[in-house]
């Protein structure tokens, strides 16, 4: 019986799960993030090539 109230007081576990969870939430973040600005970078290259003429150097 005291192993099982020694488990229920026990919160190692609980703060490696907030951990996990934390760090989920900052991939997350950063995957959304680094997407649109993937976008944003390719429209803005793709306006550049567009706006360049043929056949000139800088």
């Amino acid at each position: 019986m005291s192993f099982f109230k020694t488990l229920a007081r026990d919160d190692q576990g609980a703060t490696a799960i907030e951990y996990g969870l934390i760090a989920a939430l900052i991939a997350v973040a950063a995957i959304t993030a680094m997407t649109n600005l993937g976008s944003t970078l390719s429209g803005t290259f793709s306006n550049v090539d567009a706006s360049m003429a043929p056949g000139t150097t800088a």
